[in-house]
């Protein structure tokens, strides 16, 4: 099995390369990251400027590939030719939880996205530890990452289905086990702040508090919320289903 990781917190991220561990006890492994930080980056496509791809290392000496593109551009590349075949593509493992409406925005997320695309499953893993000030340590995350990918591995996933995986930063035994979950809410506390650079023009920043959630059973936020690991399945297919009949009520006959 020859598995690409990727993330977007950059190429030497600590998180990507205890996924890269996690992942070389499942096969061959291919590191192609971006070389610099991509988080809140969404879906991106680079269409026209070249993509550069240079060869670099990880911090444990191990060799690796890094692109001045977008996390979704490194999947992309892989996937179009760059490397051998992929069987498996993994991205993160990311500082922050990405649950809810975050999923959009996430380029850990929206890397496994561009290999549902092209046909190979793609999982996104995520580390819950946006209230901590410490490092976050990945350790604990590790076999966790490693079984939900040899499972995806033997068992496979549906046709246009991805993973978005968010583990709890708790030590290895107060994790309490995988929960299957629905995307939950997220609560963004977001504000703007203006300020004046020196020639007083003004710039602005998205600032305000870290977002929270609302506790729900079965959601992403609830299962970290209560020490689970969340699995959430997520589909390329965003047809909101149930607006179908609405919509075709409609008046559309004339302008």
């Amino acid at each position: 099995m020859h598995i690409l990781v990727t993330n977007d917190d950059g190429v030497q991220y600590p998180g990507l390369l205890a996924l890269a561990k996690a992942m070389r006890l499942l096969g061959k492994v291919t590191v192609l990251a971006p070389d610099r930080n991509w988080s809140a980056s969404g879906h991106v496509k680079t269409m026209e400027r070249p993509l550069r791809v240079k060869e670099t290392c990880l911090a444990d000496g191990t060799s690796a590939l890094c692109s001045d593109g977008a996390p979704s551009d490194c999947v992309a590349l892989a996937l179009l030719g760059l490397t051998d075949k992929v069987d498996l593509v993994v991205s993160g493992i990311n500082p922050n939880a990405n649950i809810g409406h975050d999923v959009t925005y996430s380029g850990t997320v929206t890397a496994a996205m561009e290999a549902v695309i092209a046909g190979v499953p793609g999982i996104a893993f995520s580390l819950d530890s946006h209230e901590n000030n410490l490092p976050p340590d990945f350790e604990p995350a590790i076999p966790y990452a490693q079984h939900i990918a040899m499972q995806v591995l033997e068992k496979g996933l549906p046709k246009g289905v991805l993973l978005s995986v968010n583990i709890p930063a708790l030590p290895a035994p107060e994790i309490k086990g995988y929960l299957i979950t629905r995307q939950g809410q997220r609560v963004y506390r977001d504000a703007l702040v203006e300020r004046k650079d020196p020639r007083n023009r003004p710039y602005y920043w998205i600032g305000g508090e870290a977002p929270t959630g609302i506790i729900e059973q079965d959601t992403d936020f609830g299962a970290l919320n209560q020490g689970y690991v969340s699995i959430s399945p997520l589909q390329m297919d965003m047809t909101a289903c149930q607006a179908l009949d609405d919509l075709k009520n409609w008046n559309l006959d004339r302008i």
